[in-house]
């Protein structure tokens, strides 16, 4: 039997969270259509304008945005090109690999992806109503169970603490090298800016 079968998930507790992570994982996708409706955006295109939005240069390469949500590189190049199409990116040459390029919003694309963005307010409400325990307790699990996931290659790009070389595990609070200061629970990052992957 599987996670999704009642009986099973009745008896074993790793099953009705499988199947709560799925539900709420349905729930971010409704969101994402119904915010990308307005603009005639599919989910992923939605995706890599909200990705563009917030991150360097260097990250917004098909080679990379591929790792980075786990599809194809024909896949993003096809979403890339109709992005362009509809003149909300840009693209510009590496000047130190002609064949590479990075990406950039047009400012009406920035527009979209400001005022898209706002989609995620209707999952953070209700996390509001935790108590700041309970917040920091589920967000340390879904850290804990991402890292997991990304040792067997289930999720490929991490920019969290954890799987950075700044980091440094502790017995009572955690450290981080870089910004010399203590990481208690909820200073933890799951998408840090001076993230440098951990040598394994």
């Amino acid at each position: 039997m599987e996670a999704f079968n009642p009986e099973y998930q009745n008896a074993h507790l790793e099953s009705k969270i499988v199947v709560a992570l799925e539900r709420i994982s349905e729930a971010f996708r409704v969101l994402l259509w119904d915010a990308g409706k307005e603009y005639g955006l599919t989910p992923i295109q939605l995706q890599l304008l909200l990705f563009f939005n917030s991150h360097p240069p260097e990250y917004c390469k098909v080679n990379y945005l591929a790792k980075e949500f786990n599809l194809t590189k024909a896949t993003i190049s096809e979403s890339v090109r109709l992005l362009a199409k509809k003149e909300l990116i840009f693209k510009e040459t590496d000047a130190r690999d002609t064949r590479s390029y990075s990406i950039f919003l047009t400012e009406k694309g920035k527009m979209i992806a400001s005022k898209s963005a706002s989609f995620s307010k209707a999952l953070e409400k209700p996390i509001h109503s935790f108590s700041e325990d309970q917040k920091k307790d589920f967000f340390h699990s879904l850290l804990q169970l991402i890292e997991k996931l990304n040792k067997v290659g289930v999720i490929t790009v991490q920019r969290n603490c954890f799987s950075c070389k700044f980091y440094q595990p502790g017995e009572g609070n955690d450290y981080c090298n870089l910004l010399k200061k203590p990481l208690y629970r909820s200073d933890i990052r799951i998408d840090c800016p001076e993230h440098e992957p951990a040598s394994r």
